[in-house]
């Protein structure tokens, strides 16, 4: 069924309004900023977007008003936004983890470097007192007297 005139031109008006609120960051509720969007939107078939069909021009609109406003910093869609936050986050705490695991590793092997010292000292000072214990002879004092001697 072909439409009218003016039907058509009720139609590109539609799309123009949805465009513009998806484009000013008004996504609805399980919407992104895309076509099927728009489509669903403006109330019009998706398919009409594409090839040689009669709103293709203005899919070709919405996706260089779309790529502009992206190449200006400017993400309509508060999703896709979100996500990319999100990716940048979850790098940057992968590295921090990289790091604390390294350091984790490093710490490790210094406590193994640390308990072997330890272990070697101790078998040194074990080998000292053994040696040294047979050879001197070492004069017991007598205890000192716990009791008073006069009054103090």
């Amino acid at each position: 069924m072909r439409i009218t005139a003016a039907q058509r031109t009720e139609n590109e008006n539609r799309i123009r309004a949805a465009m513009d609120r998806l484009l000013r960051g008004e996504i609805p509720p399980g919407g992104n900023c895309d076509i099927k969007t728009l489509a669903r939107e403006s109330s019009v078939d998706r398919t009409a977007f594409y090839g040689k069909r009669p709103y293709s021009h203005l899919r070709l609109e919405f996706e260089n008003r779309l790529q502009r406003l992206q190449e200006a910093g400017h993400t309509p869609d508060p999703k896709t936004a979100q996500i990319d936050r999100l990716k940048t986050e979850n790098g940057k705490l992968k590295e921090r983890l990289a790091q604390a695991e390294q350091a984790i590793e490093e710490l490790g092997d210094f406590r193994n470097q640390a308990l072997a010292r330890l272990a070697a000292q101790h078998e040194e000072i074990v080998q000292l007192r053994t040696a040294s214990a047979p050879s001197t002879r070492v004069t017991r004092l007598p205890t000192p007297r716990t009791e008073a001697i006069g009054p103090c």
